[in-house]
């Protein structure tokens, strides 16, 4: 069967960690925003935030917490989880957060709107890639390979992806591997990528993979494109109709769809293809409600924007308010 046309891909961003300029640029920005606060007076010594961040963004949300701390002197206490289990520690445990940081806008609507949370907002956007180290096997003839899903599935080639019921990683890679079929025009393309990633190579978190990847226990992983890039990992950078990272294949997106399993039928939601979107979020019962719309503004403010960037993630410029419509939140 002659391989088929492979769409224009768009530029693949840079497949390394970040540089050592960036950190320091980091370390600068961190410093500035220390000495740009010295005339506010810092809040009363209290309880600490507590700040529930998804694991794929873990790093850009601890710098940036560690800046708002050095500019407000309020402390902060960052639990990181997959973001649907972030998301049920809520529904099924009535624990509560400040602020809430979810890897899937969609989670919020699906899970814990209008109950747990009024509204949250879009602040990042990411891509599926697929990532691998200079010691994997066939490393040198993945990079660039027009029929590359040929190589995840050759004889010893360890292939790994994230838990779809926990994590949103999990069912985009799903999702992914139904738009590539539908992309590359190979029929049950879909089923052979997913029998490339058995289960034994599923972990709970997006994050748990890289260091397998390192450690050369795997060779391939579906992952988000910040994470490897701050691992300095090389990568494949899929066409845009395919990565659920480009706005404009929207509606093609749309047409991949998955059910998502929870630990009850009201805990299960529908999967629908979407550009990847992070959200966050002030709950309705947040324990300390001023200062999470504090801190909630500095991640969407120019300064977070700024420290997300330096650690790989796409902030976006004009973070967007989202809400149940009306009739549904009554």
């Amino acid at each position: 069967m002659p391989a088929p046309p492979r769409a224009p891909a768009r530029p693949p961003s840079p497949a390394r960690a970040v540089s050592t300029r960036a950190t320091a640029a980091m370390a600068l920005a961190l410093a500035a925003a220390s000495c740009g606060g010295a005339g506010a007076r810092p809040e009363s010594a209290e309880a600490p935030l507590a700040v529930w961040t998804a694991a794929s963004i873990a790093r850009p949300v601890r710098a940036a917490l560690d800046s708002f701390t050095a500019r407000t002197g309020v402390a902060t206490r960052l639990e990181v989880q997959s973001s649907l289990e972030l998301a049920r520690r809520m529904t099924e445990l009535g624990e509560t957060p400040d602020v809430l940081l979810l890897a899937d806008r969609a989670v919020f609507p699906a899970l814990l709107a209008p109950a747990h949370v009024e509204r949250w907002t879009v602040f990042a956007r990411n891509r599926i890639v697929v990532a691998w180290s200079p010691r994997s096997r066939h490393a040198a003839e993945f990079a660039g390979s027009a029929r590359w899903w040929e190589i995840l599935e050759r004889p010893g080639v360890e292939v790994g992806r994230a838990d779809p019921a926990t994590d949103p990683s999990g069912y985009r890679t799903l999702l992914v591997f139904q738009l590539a079929e539908r992309h590359y025009r190979v029929p049950g393309l879909a089923r052979r990528l997913l029998a490339a990633a058995p289960e034994r190579n599923v972990r709970p978190r997006e994050a748990d993979q890289i260091p397998l990847v390192e450690a050369g226990e795997l060779d391939y992983v579906w992952t988000y494109e910040n994470l490897a890039r701050n691992a300095g990992l090389p990568y494949q950078v899929l066409p845009g109709a395919v990565d659920l990272g480009t706005l404009a294949e929207s509606t093609g997106y749309a047409a991949a769809r998955l059910r998502v399993p929870g630990r009850t039928r009201r805990d299960s939601i529908t999967i629908t293809g979407a550009p990847i979107a992070y959200a966050l979020a002030v709950p309705r019962a947040a324990p300390h409600p001023d200062g999470a719309r504090r801190l909630a503004d500095f991640l969407l403010g120019p300064d977070g924007r700024r420290i997300l960037r330096m650690t790989a993630l796409d902030a976006i410029e004009r973070p967007v308010v989202e809400s149940l419509p009306p009739a549904t939140s009554r």
